[in-house]
């Protein structure tokens, strides 16, 4: 009894680690890849300054509707990369730490930069907004002061986040990886189980068209229930498939195959999309046709299915080398992200006062942003007692036991906020 009992114990145990056959040493193109839509994720919150038909926290005096666009080229597919990625790497992770080391590794890594960055980072977005909005007329001491007063009247007119007029905006993405990371935990002995590897595999071995006909209709079903707020399931979805995907060689070997077939597809779905949005979206009313809607609806998913599946392809046919460049970015590439819309917003705010032009204001917009995220990273990356704020790990070989020590108080410091967030 008591073996079978350990062998019941061990089976259960191993069902939440991946099967680790043919997993590769490194994956430098998705390295690569997450340095390069982050890059891209910059350049898009810039573009939101200048679009005139998309909501953001302040706007330029030079609004365009042909950039949204452009801007469209990337809209359907930058974020759903990023969950990709993600889930791979958690895949790789749970191959190489127990359970209870990823829950912790991930509420330090996660947790800390966001309990930071709401409080220290995002509070100059919501002070440039209201002084954009015309709703304060105070200095950002005393702004700031008043911005933990939770009763005070001027903040009356803003949603209330994780605390009252306290919220992670673009930061997000950080408080739902972590909750992703948790609720993906129990399902991972059906991920990992033989049923799932199989399918995965019969899914892969299949025709290109089956495939995707397959993969995007999760994507299409919750764009279709739910309509505009689908950011947080299609962000698990595609987690998840990245978890799946992992190593799989099959797939991997096949995008490497069609890189160009998908970039055919990817321009013509992208076409598709431009068409929809300036001929339905953006006139439509309630006399527009829901059959009109539902295929738009269905050509986006298709976009941003085949979005992530054409720049997965050109990264792993194309960018699966290792670099120092690489070294470098890939650790400013956090910081750079926690940072760079609070530099934006400040800086959209005080350049739109020079009349400066449509061309010279946006020029001088990527120039400085770009400076203020380099700059930001080569300080806080010199000072030890930050780099955990910002997702960096600590650079001095300190005696074990202190950072166990330092490890311990950063999990007990951010226990109460992890429980603010889950309820």
């Amino acid at each position: 009894m008591t073996t079978l009992l350990t062998n019941y114990f061990n089976n259960f145990k191993n069902s939440f680690i991946p099967n680790a056959d043919n997993m590769p040493q490194r994956r430098y193109d998705l390295d690569w890849l997450r340095v390069l839509v982050f890059a891209l994720l910059i350049l898009y919150h810039i573009g939101m300054l200048y679009v005139e038909n998309w909501g953001y926290h302040i706007k330029s005096q030079y609004l365009s509707q042909s950039l949204e666009n452009i801007m469209l080229l990337s809209d359907p597919w930058r974020m759903a990369s990023l969950w990709i990625i993600s889930g791979i790497s958690i895949r790789f992770i749970l191959v190489k730490v127990s359970l209870w080391k990823f829950v912790s590794m991930r509420s330090v890594r996660l947790l800390l930069p966001l309990f930071f960055g709401i409080l220290v980072i995002v509070p100059p977005q919501l002070y440039y907004q209201m002084t954009f909005e015309g709703n304060l007329n105070m200095g950002y001491w005393q702004f700031y002061q008043v911005f933990f007063q939770g009763t005070s009247e001027i903040f009356k007119d803003y949603q209330p986040g994780i605390w009252p007029h306290i919220d992670v905006n673009h930061l997000w993405y950080l408080r739902e990886l972590w909750l992703y990371s948790l609720f993906l935990i129990p399902l991972l002995p059906i991920l990992n189980s033989r049923i799932i590897q199989n399918s995965t595999d019969w899914l892969f071995s299949q025709r290109a068209l089956i495939a995707i006909t397959i993969a995007v209709l999760p994507i299409f079903i919750i764009q279709l229930l739910d309509g505009d707020d689908t950011r947080n399931k299609l962000g698990f979805t595609f987690l998840l498939y990245g978890y799946l995907i992992g190593w799989q060689a099959t797939f991997w070997q096949r995008l490497r195959e069609n890189t160009r077939p998908l970039l055919i597809l990817s321009l013509v779905c992208y076409i598709s999309v431009v068409i929809f949005y300036n001929f339905v979206w953006v006139t439509q009313d309630e006399n527009t046709e829901q059959w009109l809607l539902t295929s738009g609806q269905l050509v986006y998913s298709l976009t941003r299915l085949t979005g992530v599946l054409t720049v997965l392809a050109f990264a792993t046919k194309y960018l699966n080398h290792h670099s120092k460049k690489l070294t470098y970015l890939g650790d400013a590439v956090y910081p750079y992200y926690i940072v760079h819309q609070t530099i934006i917003i400040i800086l959209g705010f005080e350049l739109t006062q020079f009349s400066l032009g449509p061309i010279i204001e946006p020029i001088l917009m990527i120039i400085l942003t770009t400076v203020g995220c380099i700059a930001s990273y080569e300080l806080v990356k010199r000072i030890e007692i930050i780099r955990p704020f910002f997702g960096l790990k600590l650079q001095y070989a300190y005696n074990p036991k202190i950072k166990q020590l330092i490890y311990t108080l950063s999990a007990l410091f951010i226990i109460p906020f992890a429980v603010e967030i889950l309820i």
